[in-house]
């Protein structure tokens, strides 16, 4: 999966060491990752942005609580992540995303 730039979604009780073992992976394999925790409050602009920033730091994230995001907010979302997701696999240097060029790493 990390080759295929697919990524992964654990799931589970809470409380199970999800966010843990995510964290502790990207550790073993020297990869920052962030944790972001996800609100009913998030709109696609502020996951754009959010977004332009991981994909230019090449940095993972760990999205907690994110089926509090609204669904309407997560269509958009996922565009997002395909267009990232198509870059990395293009093994492209630079994509357009939002509307703005940037830098893949």
């Amino acid at each position: 999966a990390i080759h295929l730039y697919l990524g992964g979604a654990p799931a589970g009780p809470a409380g199970t060491g999800k966010t843990e073992t995510v964290k502790d992976l990207s550790k073993a394999i020297a990869i920052n990752c962030i944790v972001f925790n996800c609100s009913d409050g998030l709109d696609y602009k502020a996951m754009g942005k959010f977004f332009k920033g991981l994909a230019s730091s090449g940095a993972w994230a760990c999205f907690d609580e994110f089926n509090r995001i609204e669904l309407e907010v997560l269509s958009v979302v996922a565009q997002q992540v395909l267009t990232i997701q198509r870059g990395l696999a293009a093994k492209v240097d630079r994509i357009i995303f939002e509307g703005v060029e940037i830098r893949l790493r």
